[in-house]
């Protein structure tokens, strides 16, 4: 099994979507280990492209890229301030009077930034909340006040300017650096910038960026090949039967290694050989995918199911989830390759 990750296009992707904020500070959220791709390979290449701002979710993830970057990267631990977590050199987000009051008492003047909720109901503070600490929360400096879009995937849902409007009517008037747009909000135009933006999944190669550079090339290696006839069936629950003579690849991929049996599920699953596709048959196991490569002149060694023009939004489509999901889930077993 081959995953191939496109680094210069993973740093093209960054700075087209710094681009789009001309404005802001573009920063870079490599959470749940770079989105499935290795944070130990993307995070210092977004040092290099230019990055100084990375994001992650859990002060572990935090502490793993931490000697990989510059001593100028500040990263930003969205998790905030958890019980007996070592936060040396991170910047806990802190989301609650209690992560604030907790985290006064060890750590420096200015280690750290505060998320706020203007309406998403997840993290952060809410209004009465931030105001009954905002005075003593400002007074110790924090390096950045954030939230984050509940919809920006939908760039006419009026979730987005109530929420735009809540975060101005919190944080207007302080002498702190903000931020509330991911991918999504970059795209939604300037008045979401604000000084500094968090660009994630656009950056990987997912939507909402339209515009982004494909990143993932994933092919599965054939292990064996046979011949079907009419009315004999593959996999489990014989739910694909042979209306023609047929011949068959098993891959060498399953719901083990991050590709759900529902990707099958209504017969639209395709894997690609070259420029040809061929319909995937029969239910994903947990090591193997059955192919049906009749049409196939000749059986290559390995079938494409991610590439350039079958992306992660594609093959999410499949089985009715989202290209984040199926970046996070790449399993372990599948050997990567960086460009």
């Amino acid at each position: 099994m081959g995953l191939v990750i496109d680094i210069p296009a993973i740093q093209a992707n960054w700075k087209a979507l710094a681009a789009h904020a001309p404005g802001a500070r573009a920063g870079a959220v490599v959470k749940a280990d770079g989105y499935g791709l290795g944070a130990a390979r993307v995070a210092p290449a977004l040092y290099q492209a230019g990055a100084r701002d990375f994001f992650v979710a859990l002060a572990g993830e935090g502490r793993a890229i931490r000697p990989l970057l510059g001593g100028d990267a500040r990263i930003f631990i969205l998790s905030g301030h958890m019980e007996g977590e070592d936060l040396t050199g991170l910047t806990p987000v802190l989301n609650s009077a209690e992560q604030f009051f907790r985290d006064r008492a060890l750590r420096p003047r200015g280690a750290f930034a505060i998320q706020l909720d203007s309406g998403m109901n997840r993290l952060g503070m809410e209004p009465a909340e931030w105001a009954a600490i905002r005075d003593e929360a400002l007074a110790a400096g924090p390096q950045l006040i954030m939230s984050h879009l509940a919809c920006a995937d939908e760039p006419e849902h009026p979730a987005n300017a109530a929420q735009l409007a809540a975060f101005r009517a919190m944080t207007d008037g302080v002498a702190v650096p903000r931020s509330l747009a991911a991918t999504g909000g970059i795209l939604l135009g300037p008045e979401y910038h604000f000084d500094l933006v968090r660009p994630g999944v656009g950056l990987y190669g997912g939507l909402p960026f339209a515009g982004a550079r494909p990143v993932v090339t994933l092919s599965l290696p054939v292990i064996q090949t046979r011949e079907v006839m009419p009315g004999e069936s593959v996999g489990y629950g014989h739910v694909w039967t042979a209306t023609r003579a047929s011949r068959i690849a098993t891959v060498a991929a399953g719901y083990a290694d991050g590709l759900a049996r529902a990707l099958a599920q209504d017969g639209k699953l395709r894997l690609w050989a070259g420029e040809q596709t061929c319909p995937v048959v029969g239910r994903i196991s947990m090591d193997l995918i059955t192919v049906d490569v009749t049409d196939l002149p000749e059986v290559p060694p390995a079938l494409e199911i991610l590439n350039a023009r079958q992306g992660v939004d594609a093959l999410a489509a499949c089985s009715g989830t989202i290209g984040y999901e199926i970046l996070t889930s790449l399993g372990r077993r599948y050997a990567r390759t960086c460009l």
